[in-house]
């Protein structure tokens, strides 16, 4: 990747059912994006609501995937990319608004992946503490919550995310990059949904990521993890 050009983002975004989320994510960057357009590409698994529509009329490009699950969603969006650096965004996340000149600023001083730190909207203490940790660069501090951005060149060699995971594919992708490539986390927070929570209480959410994340370092296959999750706790859009 040259240094002597200016450099392009593409912001990948996974959606199943995400109408409210996406209207909201969209117009978020619309409002903040600077002088340099960026693509914007919302990878849909068919949902059933207007997700789709929603993008479209927000200005995204939309493509369609046949499996609802976020590594392959992200996969096909980043094959249709023209950025230089992919940004990987979940529906439910808000990047600060400067997320373009933290990114280019962090390539362009020798980052080739990384993230922010992250804060949830609520005032809970306890999700507080949590978000504290996000600050420090250890591996077991990060999740696709932090938005996850990285050098295209890099994401197309070491094979983009694993298909096989259908849970922990940010993980399982930090884990590759981690002792061959320079991470940063960037000092400032994307806010992040807390209705997981706010569903299920804070107990039973860190009991599951918790059993999930042992189950993953044990080597569980991924679909008995996704099991395992969706036992001990109820999507929020499962309810909604």
């Amino acid at each position: 990747m040259s240094a002597n050009r200016n450099l392009s983002i593409t912001v990948i975004i996974p959606t199943l059912n995400e109408a409210n989320n996406i209207r909201s994510l969209l117009q978020h960057f619309n409002d903040y994006v600077e002088e340099n357009p960026v693509e914007i590409i919302v990878v849909d698994a068919k949902s059933s609501d207007d997700t789709a529509l929603v993008a479209r009329d927000w200005g995204a490009k939309v493509i369609f995937s046949e499996q609802a699950s976020r590594a392959h969603q992200m996969n096909l969006g980043a094959k249709e990319a023209k950025g230089d650096v992919l940004y990987f965004v979940h529906a439910d996340a808000r990047p600060p608004k400067s997320f373009q000149q933290d990114i280019l600023a962090a390539v362009k001083n020798g980052s080739q992946f990384g993230c922010y730190r992250f804060k949830f909207d609520s005032k809970s203490p306890l999700l507080a503490i949590n978000s504290f940790f996000t600050r420090f660069k250890f591996l077991w501090c990060r999740g696709g919550d932090q938005t996850l951005f990285i050098r295209r060149d890099i994401f197309e060699k070491e094979g983009g995310f694993d298909e096989y995971y259908i849970i922990m594919e940010d993980y399982d992708l930090i884990i590759r990059l981690w002792e061959k490539y320079t991470f940063t986390v960037i000092p400032k927070s994307v806010i992040v949904s807390a209705r997981k929570y706010q569903h299920n209480g804070y107990l039973q959410v860190t009991l599951a990521n918790l059993k999930v994340f042992r189950m993953f370092k044990k080597g569980y296959p991924p679909a008995l993890l996704k099991e395992k999750y969706y036992e001990l706790i109820h999507h929020p859009k499962d309810v909604e």
